[in-house]
């Protein structure tokens, strides 16, 4: 009598056992969703893109390896010390294959103490220093450091790109656009690697964005830290000054221009960023301008015509591609020069001549500089309004950076640094 009268309970107050399991997966997919939709837009959207990326490039960096590893030209015999870098990194490929070329610069310098003598003034200080900072924190791991500060500034570089879009394109839809397109570009995937490229995009996007919103001190701030990640920041005060002088309708009248002088002097802090560099290389070089020795003694770098660098590289099967790449970034930002406005236009054409203007050195990290051209991607994200002209875009630009994304694990032909 009890067993059955615990069974009516059971069976009155209870669901089926089945019944319970069943309705577990639902219950669980409810909650998580109800848990997104408490999290602020657009981090959802960011977030599924951050890690979208990441999961499809290292699965596709796992297995191109792999495939390398039965071909006996791949790489080339004179990389093999890069590999050797890499295992000294980690032995897990889908962390190591992250790291190449200046990683292992950055890594030394983030280790170096001051008080011994620095010899490569040829990097700025933003991006070593942030994980001398981390590291500690990290049991003096700097590699992984470097890593974790690239993928931040990745995450936090696609939150300003969006909120930018917001102002200049209008719209979730454009947005989105423009987010996704930058994340296509070409050599977008060296975002992800222990280089620069995350960090010097993060804060230029952040630096257009506040001056958007007429926060110029906070402009101010972030473009000295931008002037201290990579040589052409300090250049980067021209644009942002044309967005304060477009808010006022371009007037040049003298009382115009003693506002400009009381609204705009925090963006004097973009050129002071590289001044502090140039000021630690005469602490430490004993010359204002050791990084210019530097890198005209280490890598043969000179101001030069762009116009002839351009023609120089096209007569050369190696470097076309490259070149023709750049020459693209140029067309497209003079096509689209209407749409996004003077001080952007001005802004991509600075970081598409000055690479160009530093000779044939650079043709090694030309696709590695375009990626900072972000008003490319904007022009992208407005002109693909069509649905069908979107969709194959988006294809035509994931297939080449796949292709050029394996080129780079195979270090062939030095092609991508």
């Amino acid at each position: 009598m009890i067993g059955s009268g615990q069974g009516d309970v059971a069976g009155r107050g209870a669901p089926p056992r089945r019944a319970r399991l069943a309705g577990t997966p639902r219950h669980l997919i409810g909650g998580a969703a109800r848990m997104v939709d408490r999290v602020p837009a657009p981090w959802p959207f960011l977030v599924a893109v951050f890690i979208g990326t990441k999961v499809v490039l290292t699965l596709i960096g796992v297995l191109a390896l792999n495939v390398f590893d039965a071909i006996p030209w791949a790489p080339p015999p004179d990389e093999m010390l890069m590999r050797e870098q890499q295992r000294d990194i980690s032995g897990h490929r889908w962390l190591s294959l992250w790291f190449a070329w200046d990683s292992f610069i950055y890594d030394h310098l983030a280790r170096l103490p001051l008080t011994e003598p620095w010899r490569d003034f040829g990097f700025p200080l933003l991006y070593p220093f942030l994980a001398r900072s981390l590291a500690p924190l990290l049991g003096g791991n700097t590699p992984l450091a470097l890593l974790l500060i690239a993928n931040v500034a990745f995450l936090l570089m696609l939150y300003y790109a969006y909120r930018l879009a917001e102002r200049l394109i209008g719209g979730e839809a454009g947005a989105r656009r423009f987010v996704r397109y930058l994340v296509l570009l070409p050599a977008a995937f060296l975002f992800q690697a222990a280089l620069t490229e995350s960090l010097f995009l993060c804060l230029a996007l952040a630096a257009f964005y506040y001056v958007e919103r007429r926060r110029l001190l906070v402009a101010g701030v972030v473009g000295y830290f931008l002037a201290m990640s990579r040589s052409v920041g300090f250049l980067v005060v021209v644009p942002l000054a044309l967005v304060l002088l477009r808010q006022h309708g371009y007037r040049l009248t003298p009382p115009a221009l003693r506002g400009y002088v009381r609204a705009g002097w925090p963006l004097l802090l973009v050129p002071a960023g590289w001044v502090t560099f140039m000021a630690f290389c005469r602490w430490q070089g004993g010359d204002w301008f050791a990084y210019k020795r530097a890198q005209e003694e280490g890598w043969g770098i000179s101001v030069q015509n762009p116009l002839w660098v351009v023609w120089h590289g096209l007569s050369s099967p190696p470097d076309a591609l490259r070149v023709l790449l750049a020459v693209a970034a140029l067309a497209v930002l003079i096509a689209g020069a209407r749409s996004i406005g003077l001080p952007y236009l001005v802004y991509g054409l600075i970081i598409v001549i000055v690479p160009l203007s530093m000779g044939p050195p650079v043709y090694k990290s030309l696709l590695r500089y375009l990626l900072a051209a972000f008003p490319v991607a904007l022009v992208l994200a407005r002109s693909a309004r069509h649905v069908s002209v979107d969709v194959w875009l988006s294809v035509a630009l994931a297939l080449l950076q796949v292709a050029l994304f394996v080129i780079w694990l195979a270090y062939w032909a030095h092609f991508i640094i």
